[in-house]
């Protein structure tokens, strides 16, 4: 009884933090339209980091909301990739938002040298991510 009230609310606390984990080796269907991404199913309305181990959460956007000037819309920066060094993905997928327009920073740039990087609009993205058989990371940002 306690190991289920345990993981009923560990559900919970995922849920309220905008977490899902899911296992990459059985969860194989991404979808994406504008504004929202689902995976297995479960729909997100934000942007999201779909981790190597499944567990997708929210993109923290505010880390590189300094740079939002600089650019016409807010980058992904090298604030953004701690979780890079740990998982050590085969291949980052990075979808740039349905028109393209999310760029990354110079620093980001020479943070992920040695990892591909992938950067595609973030249909093409999904597509990719739908038959990506090595283990990957993405960034997802959902609208422009």
């Amino acid at each position: 009884m306690l190991s289920i009230l345990k993981s009923k609310c560990k559900d919970l606390i995922s849920y309220l933090l905008g977490q899902i984990n899911v296992n990459p080796a059985v969860a194989k269907r991404y979808e994406a339209a504008h504004g929202w991404f689902s995976i297995d199913g479960n729909r997100f309305t934000h942007d999201v980091v779909v981790h190597s181990d499944g567990l997708v959460e929210r993109r923290r956007v505010e880390l590189s909301q300094a740079y939002r000037g600089e650019y016409f819309h807010t980058p992904l920066s090298e604030r953004e990739l701690d979780f890079i060094d740990e998982e050590r993905p085969e291949v980052l997928i990075v979808g740039a938002g349905f028109k393209g327009m999310m760029q990354l920073t110079p620093i980001a740039q020479k943070r992920l040298k040695g990892i591909p990087v992938i950067t595609l609009t973030t249909d093409k993205a999904i597509e990719m991510m739908n038959q990506e058989r090595r283990r990957f990371a993405a960034i997802l940002h959902l609208t422009c």
